[in-house]
């Protein structure tokens, strides 16, 4: 049997190595969590650091805030505020 897309999205996300940036902790330094992949990538270059730097405040406020997810806008493709994506709406000619 095949498998479903929201297994097959797990399994991928499995193989993924997940941590935050500095290698401790989320919970004692208040960091994102993202794949490793990603973290070398942003810490690679300037604008990364400061996308990183961004990232790591934004989860820091919402976590002091009381929320459980902070739309930071590091993980691809997220939409937590469970609006429907829209596609641009096609004109009818008369």
């Amino acid at each position: 049997m095949a498998k479903a897309a929201s297994q097959k999205s797990l399994e991928r996300r499995t193989k993924q190595k997940w941590r935050p940036p500095s290698g401790k902790k989320s919970s004692e330094t208040g960091e994102v969590y993202a794949p490793s992949k990603t973290i070398a990538k942003l810490k690679s270059t300037k604008s990364g650091r400061k996308k990183l730097a961004a990232a790591n405040a934004k989860k820091r406020a919402a976590t002091k805030a009381g929320k459980q997810h902070a739309s930071h806008g590091l993980h691809k493709g997220k939409n937590r505020t469970g609006a429907k994506k829209t596609t641009r709406s096609r004109t009818k000619k008369k």
